[in-house]
């Protein structure tokens, strides 16, 4: 959920400055931008030609940039900032922030922060636990700070990590919470009530006992609609192919299943008693006519396999639906894109379908982001390249618009 987001990026002077690369480079990663402000002492461990590097901005430490008169506003930093992240913060920044010593730009920053403010505190066992450390983060934690410290791993678990900043990965998972529970707070449970089928990675099509036909798919996408849906109140039935990721949502109920056709049962068993389908899964196109009891030997130059059609899930559940129910395909296409999407639509009689291309970068199978246009029967609506989980939440809300309109 970090797709967008603004990010100002506080460094101090300590030795875990180094630590912030890797923090800039999973926010970006992650789609969001970061603004660097660090303090005097913080560029005594880490140049800013580095981190400018990283961030493609500016790093901004003193109140004045130039000695023409132009300075850097802290106050537009707070408005223009969805979050202020202040990584490594030694004791002395903590310190000053709790007691409003505004001496230089990072605690300026932080006064005029209209954003939620974490802090990840860098520093010695002896420092952290002087009542002095304690007193201004309890002051912190009353002003609405929140403080990252070491909650898993080795680091948690032992005395000596009290005091030592938080590793990245772990703060940037602590923004992705803190974001993904402020948009369930706006969407609320909104589809609290309604009972979703959605299908999930690739199929299986057996050759013989150990080979067989399939394709790419991760299942990546499916989960996170399975996730988002159950998040915003809906009871899933995630019919998953062949696929490593678990989910985690005990509103997902889920079945697994390996072909073509096992895909086929489930569904349509399970579609009548659904509010809406969202068919995500690669299903395959063809099946091998016969499959071999035993182990196909190499024998000759060529193999000739017979395939014969799968049946078409998407049109079996389009001819089931009822009024009230909705229905959602998917398209991944190689040409004509728009199109081809389009007479999908009406032939499957989806509610609306979901476009992407193999022709997008970082768009399709086996990766962590996508590229997608929603189209229905009358408008087409195009997304930026975003994390699946992003992506999921665009199609969801969707969703949730069409259940709207029908009450």
């Amino acid at each position: 959920m970090l797709q967008g987001k603004k990010i100002v990026l506080g460094i101090t002077g300590s030795i875990a400055a180094y630590k912030a690369c890797y923090l800039i480079r999973g926010l970006i990663k992650r789609g969001a931008e970061v603004q660097v402000v660090i303090t005097p002492s913080g560029k005594e461990f880490i140049t800013p030609i580095t981190l400018s590097a990283l961030t493609s901005k500016p790093v901004i430490s003193e109140f004045f940039s130039q000695r023409d008169g132009t300075w850097h506003s802290h106050v537009s930093l707070g408005l223009w900032a969805d979050a202020m992240v202040i990584a490594p913060a030694t004791a002395s920044t903590i310190g000053k922030m709790a007691h409003g010593v505004a001496d230089n730009m990072l605690i300026t920053t932080y006064l005029s922060m209209k954003a939620p403010v974490f802090v990840a505190p860098a520093m010695d066992l002896d420092m952290f636990a002087h009542p002095s450390t304690q007193e201004n983060l309890a002051t912190l934690r009353r002003y609405g700070n929140r403080i990252i410290e070491p909650t898993t791993g080795e680091l948690a678990s032992h005395l000596k990590g009290k005091g030592r900043m938080e590793e990245p990965e772990n703060i940037i998972r602590v923004l992705d919470r803190f974001f993904d529970e402020q948009h369930l707070e706006r969407t609320g449970k909104d589809l609290k009530g309604k009972k979703i089928l959605i299908t999930a990675g690739p199929t299986y099509e057996k050759i013989d006992p150990v080979r067989f036909i399939g394709n790419y798919s991760s299942g990546k996408m499916g989960l996170a609609l399975a996730e988002e849906c159950a998040a915003r109140g809906a009871s899933v039935e995630l019919i998953c192919g062949p696929i490593q990721l678990t989910c985690t949502h005990p509103n997902i109920h889920r079945i697994d299943v390996e072909s073509a056709e096992d895909m086929y049962q489930a569904a349509c068993s399970a579609y009548p008693e659904m509010d809406a389908g969202i068919l995500c899964a690669a299903v395959a196109d063809f099946t091998p006519q016969h499959v071999a009891g035993e182990k196909i030997k190499r024998e000759g130059d060529l193999l000739h396999l017979t395939l014969q059609p799968t049946k078409d899930i998407a049109r079996e559940l389009g001819k089931q639906k009822h009024p009230g129910q909705v229905l959602v395909g998917f398209a991944l296409e190689t040409t004509n894109e728009q199109e081809h999407a389009q007479e999908k639509l009406k032939k499957k009689n989806f509610d609306f379908i979901v476009l992407n291309s193999l022709n997008d970068k970082g768009a399709g199978f086996r990766c962590d982001t996508n590229k997608i246009s929603i189209i229905t029967d009358s408008a087409i609506k195009s997304f930026e390249l975003k994390s699946k989980k992003e992506v999921a939440v665009d199609i969801v809300d969707h969703l949730a618009e069409v259940f709207k309109k029908q009450v």
